[in-house]
């Protein structure tokens, strides 16, 4: 947790000078206090001038101008730094789910990384907010406090200290069942989460099979443990705060007693009643500050509990891309897939060899394991067989492999953002691969302008190429394009696969697709048939040889051909 505040310390070189000039200012506040009442008192006593207690005043108001503009700036700057430290921590979360495998991200529990993302987040920030806040609100400020205290009578002042330790201790106590009151809200928060997912992405199958009733029971006995335990957890600190504050205060009393003593000149020292309304006014607010300090124990155990359940998803650097491998020749050899628990393969003894800058069509009938082989590269499932990168047979897809699928998995950022994914560079040139800049030009803020959620403020055809935009911006040696096109028309689809090529460089493509128009242009292409051996070969041949290849490009080329005279009249 250090490293946060490590990476704000220039903030927090702007929050310790306004702190210390706010808190430090604040113990002149009481003496002023003190200061006047012994003013009007004169005054009342014929001893001073009206006048007098104006100009006190003035000075008074003065002061506190000073102390409260420091403050202002101390409160801006304790914000920035939880603001900052709020938005470094859930791009970390984000980047390290970025940089999951789809496999793993497939496993994870949605419901439970929300939780940690939004309410475990926030709740480890607003616990180092307070700490940050506190170490002067009430750290400096009680140690103005107290040196003025007992500059007034250093014996009365021990006496009233005994009781805010006591607070204290009574929150030390309280911390460990504070703890676990906390965990297990986070975690019954997480369950109502996942639950929650549950409910939504499978309501409708619930009410064909007739669940509907059982699960919105299941559902209410989640929501219940959540309220119960959620209610449990707030409780205590709702109730401990004005308990502290009662404790602390108990030495007002003891003030009461021993210093209309000192005034009347039968106590430990001798006050005026500028002295007595400046000491109580001072330990009134130092007990309150005591009190918060006692909070702030309770707000510390419950950012304990959330750092706890986020910092396996934190790193003390940021996570970086791994950096793209060199071009090298592709070899399959004999390669089986057949999915776990399934007797049927989906595909056997596949055999290819590619080279760099080679762009290989693959293609086949529905379901015939056209995506699986893309999800192949991914190493998602187990095969048999031999896939070897310039001969090494243990590579690893990080680096590697550029993955489009079925979906653009866009987010609710701008263009720009959902490109470069924290990598900044110039966009341009992938944008005119795509054919996004006149789409581009007619958008209010340009590359700048947010896409909405899954980017619905988008057409198909936009977020398809947006999505290949940015895998030709984190360019691998290893493209997979899994019908990336399919949301174009003939026109655009056209324009994207000729700048694809030109921007290929020594990039190996493999182009998953139903749609046949540019296969004549392919180096090689595979043709797949469920549970058979896949054939490699080029377009020409396949034309000759499989029917069905040749009924498929024929009827998409004639689609297209239709498509474009349509427009055209």
């Amino acid at each position: 947790m250090m490293y946060y505040f490590l990476k704000e310390k220039r903030i927090l070189v702007w929050v310790t000078l306004s702190g210390l000039i706010y808190n430090g200012g604040m113990a002149l506040a009481p003496w002023f206090e003190g200061q006047l009442a012994q003013y009007v008192a004169d005054v009342l006593g014929g001893n001073r001038k009206a006048h007098e207690v104006f100009l006190l005043a003035l000075w008074y108001l003065i002061t506190i101008g000073i102390v409260q503009g420091a403050r202002y700036f101390k409160r801006l700057y304790v914000r920035k730094f939880a603001n900052h430290i709020s938005l470094t921590m859930k791009s970390l979360l984000y980047h390290h789910l970025l940089a999951e495998k789809p496999a793993a991200i497939r496993q994870t529990d949605q419901g439970a990384f929300m939780t940690r993302v939004i309410s475990d987040v926030d709740a480890c920030v607003e616990g180092m907010r307070k700490f940050t806040t506190e170490i002067f609100d009430t750290g400096v400020v009680m140690i103005s406090y107290t040196i003025l205290l007992l500059y007034y009578d250093w014996k009365l002042t021990l006496l009233v200290s005994l009781f805010p330790p006591i607070a204290y201790l009574l929150a030390e106590r309280l911390k460990g069942y504070v703890t676990r009151c906390s965990a297990a809200a986070k975690v019954s928060s997480s369950r109502l989460s996942s639950r929650t997912m549950d409910r939504i992405g499978q309501g409708l199958t619930y009410r064909l099979y007739g669940e509907e009733s059982r699960q919105n029971e299941i559902y209410e006995t989640y929501l219940s443990d959540y309220e119960k335990k959620t209610v449990r957890a707030n409780l205590w600190n709702a109730v401990m705060g004005p308990t502290y504050e009662i404790i602390a205060m108990t030495g007002a009393i003891f003030i009461l007693y021993f210093g209309s003593q000192n005034v009347e000149g039968a106590g430990w020292t001798t006050w005026d009643i500028a002295a007595f309304s400046a000491y109580l006014a001072c330990f009134t607010r130092l007990s309150i500050k005591a009190s918060h300090a006692a909070k702030l124990f309770n707000a510390v155990q419950k950012a304990k509990v959330s750092w706890q359940r986020i910092q396996p998803y934190l790193s003390a650097q940021p996570l970086s891309s791994p950096p793209s491998q060199p071009a090298q020749p592709l070899i399959v050899s004999h390669v089986s897939v057949t999915y776990p628990g399934s007797a049927e393969p989906i595909f056997t003894n596949l055999s290819f060899t590619a080279q760099p800058g080679t762009i290989i069509g693959v293609t086949g009938e529905i379901a015939s394991g056209k995506s699986t082989l893309g999800r192949l590269f991914l190493q998602e499932f187990p095969y048999k067989g031999n896939i070897t990168w310039g001969g090494n047979t243990h590579w690893q897809p990080e680096g590697l492999v550029g993955y489009m699928g079925h979906q653009t998995e866009l987010f609710s950022g701008t263009i720009e953002e959902n490109i470069q994914l924290g990598q900044e560079g110039n966009i341009f040139p992938v944008l005119h691969a795509v054919d996004m800049e006149q789409d581009i030009s007619t958008f209010p803020e340009g590359i700048h302008s947010p896409i909405g959620e899954g980017g619905l403020k988008l057409s198909g055809g936009q977020q398809a190429r947006i999505a290949l935009a940015r895998l030709l911006y984190h360019k691998r040696p290893l493209l997979i394009l899994d019908d990336p096109l399919a949301a174009l028309d003939a026109r655009t689809e056209s324009i994207v696969l000729s700048r694809l090529r030109a921007l290929q460089g020594d990039s190996i493509i493999l182009f998953l697709s139903h749609r046949l128009s540019a296969f004549p242009t392919f180096d090689q292409v595979i043709w797949m048939e469920n549970g058979k051996t896949p054939i490699v070969s080029t377009h020409e041949t396949l034309m000759e040889t499989v029917a069905e290849y040749r009924r498929l490009y024929t009827t998409g080329t004639t689609n297209t051909d239709l498509q474009q005279s349509v427009k055209k009249h």
